[in-house]
């Protein structure tokens, strides 16, 4: 079994692949980032969200995958919380095939400005939708071209599917717990 490697080292994407981590890491540009998370909040939103799409996979036409790698370029692995594929997408041990839509869910340490960035990197990518939702503020954003904007509308759709989520309902769950 593979080690924890140092980050303060650059790392290879062979070493990467191979490495283990208490809580995976993402490789950018030959470094590893860490990832926040663990959290009770974000673990149960986290849950309730990935929940809510295995319940409707059918109707959806989706398959819903938790913290799976995802190669965005040459020198970059992201492992976004959530990634939603279409079904029939190809099966890959490391994702090389933007998904349909993939979520992150704030943790307290996440600042917007390194969200904003990393959802331009998963558009820049071919990722067609993007969500961040924020347990601490009960909001959520979709990632646009020109930045992170607020859902006001109240829901979280993926246009021309039936895929839908109500935040008042998915932040009262929250709250229940």
């Amino acid at each position: 079994m593979a080690t924890q490697p140092a980050f303060d080292k650059p790392i290879s994407v062979e070493e990467y692949l191979v490495a283990s981590f208490e809580y995976d890491c993402e490789r950018v540009d030959g470094a590893l980032v860490e990832r926040n998370g663990g959290e009770f909040d974000h673990s149960l939103l986290m849950t309730l969200v990935g929940a809510h799409i295995q319940n409707h996979r059918a109707e959806w036409n989706v398959i819903c995958l938790f913290g799976v790698r995802v190669r965005t370029g040459v020198a970059r692995i992201r492992v976004p919380d959530l990634a939603i594929l279409r079904a029939g997408a190809p099966r890959e041990r490391i994702l090389t095939h933007p998904p349909l839509l993939v979520i992150e869910i704030q943790s307290p340490e996440d600042n917007l400005r390194r969200t904003t960035a990393k959802a331009a990197e998963y558009l820049a990518f071919g990722i067609e939708h993007v969500w961040v939702i924020d347990p601490a503020a009960r909001v959520a954003y979709c990632g646009t071209p020109s930045g992170l904007e607020l859902a006001r509308s109240g829901e979280l759709t993926v246009p021309g599917t039936p895929i839908r989520i109500v935040l008042e309902e998915l932040f009262s769950e929250l709250d229940r717990a």
